[in-house]
């Protein structure tokens, strides 16, 4: 198919993640001389900044708003975290692309690399996901897990603020210390550098936090790990990598998606940037997803893997508080995943994941 001539208009959120993960695919286009423009949308998502996402109405809260002017004919497609987009989606839209995938798992982030085993008894733990939520509750129940919002960049500087602005007072101290004792031969200062030194040899988001007023002081935070690597700053950080036996993630996470309405934007997107594998493992969680109905009300965990002629599917649905689960893992045949994925997914409704995600949606409801 030829689209030579045509500029591709693909709206995305104006979050610097969302711009990042858009350029990836706005390059991938590029390089095969399609070219692409990419427009940015406000979402409702993004216009509401104080509320979780779980209590802004139906999912897509960071999608629709980009769907719709697709659907519109304003748009020729949209890019999209697979993981915010709706399951129940208008007919004539059409997820045009997959690329591949990035890591799937959550990490754990602290200031100082502290794991969660040694997190200390009643530590404070952000995270605006249920299913986050839920799935720390269930190891660590008296962990104090609180909300937290904002873009990656943010939540990091809120989790940093606190220890970055201790130290530097420490350190102010210490040299307040070190000026009034100049002649005292006996003295040793604590620090073999200068607080400007120090601050020199800062990163710009710990330069950040240390401006940052915080209400809530973090002992941790748990975020997707494709988005602190698409964000640039994983390498920033102390992570811990959550196993996704335990931790399992939310169906799609750190995948992307292309979505289009225009069947010759479909077909080239399609043909360019599809990955095979990427595509039957979201499939599969999509569709589990979907039978369950969890949206993003109830704590859900789907994650698949291709393994050969199979799809290693792993779901865990919990209660909000974490104390009640169904779980099962199911190896899916890649050849018939789709309906497999839905039978697996009414065995586990009738294993009492149906119950515990009614139980979550009255919950949200209050």
């Amino acid at each position: 198919m030829s689209t030579r001539g045509r500029t591709f208009q693909l709206g995305t959120r104006g979050s610097d993640l969302a711009l990042r993960q858009a350029a990836t695919v706005q390059e991938t286009l590029s390089s095969r001389r399609q070219a692409v423009e990419l427009v940015e949308v406000e979402t409702r998502g993004d216009q509401i900044r104080d509320e979780l996402i779980h209590r802004l109405g139906k999912t897509g809260a960071f999608v629709r708003s980009i769907d719709e002017k697709v659907l519109s004919g304003d748009l020729d497609g949209a890019i999209h975290s697979m993981k915010d987009m709706p399951t129940e989606q208008p007919d004539e839209l059409v997820v045009a692309g997959v690329p591949e995938r990035a890591a799937a798992t959550d990490v754990l982030v602290t200031p100082d690399g502290t794991t969660l085993d040694d997190l200390p008894e009643g530590a404070t733990v952000g995270t605006s996901s249920l299913r986050r939520g839920a799935q720390l509750l269930a190891e660590r129940p008296d962990l104090a897990v609180e909300p937290l919002r904002g873009n990656v960049d943010t939540r990091l500087v809120k989790l940093l603020a606190p220890s970055l602005q201790r130290e530097h007072a420490e350190r102010s101290d210490a040299e307040d210390d070190r000026k009034a004792n100049v002649d005292n031969d006996d003295y040793e200062h604590p620090y073999d550098r200068t607080v400007e030194e120090w601050f020199d040899d800062l990163a710009e988001i710990e330069r950040r936090a240390l401006e940052r007023e915080v209400e809530t002081a973090y002992d941790a935070i748990v975020l997707a790990e494709a988005g602190l690597e698409r964000s640039g700053l994983l390498h920033h950080v102390e992570y811990q990598r959550l196993s996704p036996d335990t931790f399992v993630p939310a169906a799609g996470q750190g995948a992307l998606a292309i979505t289009a309405v225009d069947d010759e934007v479909v077909e080239y997107v399609r043909d360019t940037i599809d990955h095979p594998r990427s595509r039957v493992e979201t499939t599969v969680e999509r569709t589990v997803l979907e039978e369950l109905g969890g949206g993003c009300v109830a704590p859900v965990g789907i994650h698949a893997v291709v393994q050969g002629e199979y799809v290693h599917t792993r779901v865990r649905v919990l209660s909000r508080d974490g104390t009640e689960e169904v779980s099962e893992s199911r190896d899916l045949s890649v050849q018939n995943h789709a309906k497999e994925a839905r039978d697996f997914a009414a065995h586990l409704a009738e294993k009492g994941g149906a119950e515990l995600i009614e139980q979550a949606r009255r919950e949200a409801e209050e």
